[in-house]
């Protein structure tokens, strides 16, 4: 209803429990738009803290960006976050809103974006000074209930997406498995060398980015990170085929 009342035809979207970087967050995300641009996809962090629960958050906001974002940049944008989000008005209301996922209890950011963005219609705004800021969940409890609520939307994206966006998981949830049999099995050398050319190439990507979103203080922890990662897809990858709930909690 806020959006079929809006009186100008850019919407700029976030939650009420998050902030922006910077006073200049609105112009940055305004100035975004180019001639056929609808959307613009933005970064939402969260709040630095001390603790392990804190950094395990913000490194999976991170991943999640650093996928989504990449995807656009390559022409093949799949979702957005709500914490941060902006799309012309006429775009919503030629794609009749959120009506064909008014069943689902979240995901009017991803599953919104999921159907409308284009190769041509969306743009990304990475700069540190458009980016909101949200209070992160205190407790592992909290966190995994949140989490497990995301995923349960990402089996209404399209097919190619869940095809690639599955790829990437499977490969990178397989990494250190393949690394110890072939230790094992094959010989210790011809692996670690593979390794070592991935953790190169997965250090400086981490690192340019990390710094581009504001977050370079994760970066001495990127091995830890992409270790947990694969725990992270056995506790939450079940939730992929859960029914998503009817209540908000």
């Amino acid at each position: 209803m806020g959006i079929k009342s809006a009186k100008y035809e850019t919407l700029l979207l976030t939650d009420a429990d998050c902030v922006p970087a910077s006073e200049h967050w609105i112009r940055k995300m305004q100035g975004s738009y180019g001639e056929e641009t609808e959307i613009i996809l933005g970064y939402g962090a969260y709040h630095k803290k001390g603790g392990l629960l804190n950094r395990l958050i913000r490194f999976e906001t991170f991943h999640s960006a650093l996928q989504y974002m990449s995807f656009a940049l390559a022409g093949i944008p799949y979702m957005g976050v709500g914490r941060n989000l902006s799309y012309k008005r006429d775009v919503f209301m030629r794609n009749k809103g959120f009506s064909s996922i008014n069943h689902i209890l979240s995901g009017d950011d991803d599953l919104f974006i999921n159907q409308v963005a284009t190769r041509r219609n969306t743009a990304v705004m990475a700069d540190a000074e458009a980016h909101t800021l949200s209070e992160p969940k205190t407790t592992w409890k909290e966190w995994k209930r949140q989490k497990a609520r995301h995923y349960t939307t990402s089996k209404y994206y399209r097919f190619k997406h869940k095809f690639w966006l599955g790829l990437y998981s499977a490969t990178q949830f397989m990494v250190y498995p393949l690394l110890a049999a072939s230790i094992v099995l094959y010989n210790w050398s011809m692996p670690l060398a593979v390794f070592g050319v991935r953790f190169l190439v997965q250090a400086f990507i981490y690192f340019r980015t990390m710094k581009k979103l504001n977050e370079l203080d994760l970066w001495p922890w990127f091995l830890f990170f992409d270790i947990w990662m694969f725990f992270y897809y056995l506790f939450f990858v079940p939730s992929v085929w859960r029914k998503p709930s009817k209540n908000w909690n």
